[in-house]
């Protein structure tokens, strides 16, 4: 089964990737290794959770909101690369904006640990690490960064067509 049709089994909407918000590319490959610029949670250009978890946001909804910046991070590594050359999720970098005594990151970056696994199975396995932050562009709660590993076989290939 493709990845869009995995994710849509689930119920949940296959995004179209977002373009890049300044200077930068969305995704970067360098050797074997694949790396994902910040993703929000962002659906068809449309912004959701906007706010800080613990007063406008749901530790739920924070948790939903992950999963959007999971489903983001796959839709760009789709769209550059393609998960038949991935051979896994690495890590990634979670980060997420709160009020005051809120002290329930973990189960809101769970939403992107268990679609990663959901999806990926075996290959979305992953470390992580959770940056409690003053603020993230157009107020969104949370955000997330990751890198994958390509096989190596294709690295060369890879990197020479998407410059």
């Amino acid at each position: 089964m493709k990845l869009k049709e995995k994710i849509e089994a689930l119920g949940l909407v296959y995004p179209n990737p977002s373009k890049p918000g300044g200077s930068y590319q969305s995704v970067n490959i360098r050797g074997n290794i694949v790396y994902v610029a910040i993703q929000f949670p962002i659906v068809n250009e449309k912004y959701f959770y906007q706010g800080k978890l613990g007063k406008e946001i749901s530790t739920e909804g924070g948790y939903k909101a992950m999963e959007m910046c999971a489903l983001n991070v796959m839709a760009q590594v789709e769209e550059k690369l393609g998960f038949d050359l991935v051979d896994g999720l690495n890590h990634f970098d979670a980060y997420y904006v709160a009020e005051g005594d809120w002290d329930e990151a973990p189960e809101v970056v769970n939403g992107a640990s268990d679609l990663f696994v959901k999806i990926l199975g075996e290959a979305g396995k992953h470390s992580r690490a959770i940056f409690g932050v003053e603020k993230l562009p157009r107020n969104f709660c949370v955000g997330l960064t990751a890198t994958f590993t390509t096989q190596k076989d294709h690295r060369f290939k890879i990197y020479n067509e998407l410059t």
